[in-house]
């Protein structure tokens, strides 16, 4: 790390409230909540009115409504949501040469080098104002040495507003704030920082890193380095290409659409895991088939961002649907996810209740103790035809598992 180094971060403000928003004035300055309607619904995202009376995202929308009665709740909008964060990305990348997409509101740029020519902070103060013109929304962003810094310089300019904090006053900046600020501090290690007395980012400063690395382990030590304002990660180049995607061929060219059915199903169930084990959303889906006569055709389609298996599961059937007009035997069939962004997969919560999120988490739980293939939807199982399985991860993040 040195001090050339120049991160911003910029994150839109209530991203789903502020969107719905911009199509119903009336909701302004009103306490919004926007999630599924029901009592077993969960809140994807909440206006800053309806955050005063403790209300968060996650939380069970019949409690939301019990804190805060007369809250206005939104239905979500998947779409709508995924096309005003295109606008934004399209704007950043026709200025900044490098950024990164962390999630569908939440941006990284590395500015380094910018000042040589203009101001950097003026620079991306004005980009900030081109972006709120242009898309209509809030948006806060904040600059500093590193992502660390930036980001959580980023919740301090919030709602809607800027920050730079100066090179080598970073650990001033940071100490007196509460740990909650620190990325990858939860509820849970949040407790056992406060067990031992630690509240304030000061506090993590002033100790030993072996002391942090014996309570928490590895996350300890990753803990204390961003205390004291120590993160050498880089802003990784955004790249509408990164992908993830499995083939099947299949030893005998098949026509058995009941049996693609299946083998479409268990590729979907495999590649959705993965992208919920990596915190990932997709934004395009891919469906590839090669005839008996070697003749390849594919077709894909932008979806809102997911990571949930039903919902990719019903677009790759349409797509098949489109695709399968020849009426020969299918010699492979493949999947693709691309556009991918981080993110965890609430924020498909609009329609999905409390436990079906439970579901998700205790069915991912368990395939990564006992296996990939430990629990499958009934329509993909009985995969037995296949002598050769490609899995192919285009998206370096994503790159982690081994050759088997």
């Amino acid at each position: 790390m040195t001090a050339t180094r120049t991160i911003a971060h910029m994150d839109l403000d209530t991203f789903f409230v502020s969107v719905e928003r911009l199509q119903n004035p009336t909701l302004i300055g009103k306490p919004v909540l926007v999630g599924g309607a029901s009592d077993r619904g969960v809140v994807a995202s909440c206006s800053y009115e309806a955050r005063g009376y403790g209300i968060h995202a996650a939380m069970p929308m019949k409690m939301a409504r019990q804190l805060c009665p007369e809250a206005i709740i939104v239905r979500g909008d998947h779409e709508r949501y995924s096309h005003y964060s295109n606008i934004v990305s399209d704007i950043i990348e026709d200025a900044v040469p490098l950024y990164e997409k962390m999630s569908i509101d939440e941006f990284y740029m590395d500015l380094s080098g910018m000042d040589r020519f203009f101001g950097s902070y003026k620079w991306a103060s004005e980009l900030r104002q081109r972006i709120m013109r242009e898309s209509g929304l809030p948006l806060s962003f904040a600059m500093s040495i590193n992502k660390t810094v930036a980001k959580i310089g980023t919740g301090q300019a919030k709602p809607n507003g800027q920050l730079q904090i100066e090179y080598g006053r970073e650990k001033e900046f940071l100490a007196p704030l509460s740990v909650r600020k620190i990325p990858m501090v939860g509820e849970k290690t949040y407790q056992i920082l406060r067990s031992m007395g630690i509240e304030k980012i000061e506090t993590i400063q002033q100790m030993p890193s072996e002391l942090m690395q014996q309570v928490l382990g590895e996350s300890g030590l990753a803990i204390w380095r961003k205390a004291n304002a120590l993160d050498d990660t880089p802003v990784l180049p955004y790249c509408e290409q990164q992908s993830l995607s499995t083939e099947t061929t299949f030893e005998r060219d098949t026509m058995d659409l009941a049996h693609l059915h299946r083998v479409l199903i268990h590729q979907i169930e495999q590649l959705t895991f993965q992208l919920r084990s990596s915190d990932r959303l997709t934004g395009c889906i891919t469906v590839k088939l090669r005839y008996s006569d070697f003749n390849t055709h594919t077709m894909q389609l932008r979806i809102p961002y997911t990571a949930l298996d039903h919902v990719l599961i019903a677009k790759s059937k349409e797509l098949f649907a489109k695709l399968y007009t020849q009426r020969l035997q299918i010699r492979l069939i493949g999947v693709r996810f691309s556009h991918l962004i981080q993110g965890a997969y609430q924020f498909d919560l609009f329609d999905d209740t409390k436990e079906k999120v439970l579901l998700y988490a205790a069915m991912d739980k368990l395939r990564k103790r006992f296996g990939k293939d430990t629990i499958q939807r009934a329509g993909g199982i009985d995969f037995k035809d296949v002598t050769e399985v490609k899995d192919t991860r285009k998206a370096k993040l994503l790159n982690k598992g081994k050759k088997k």
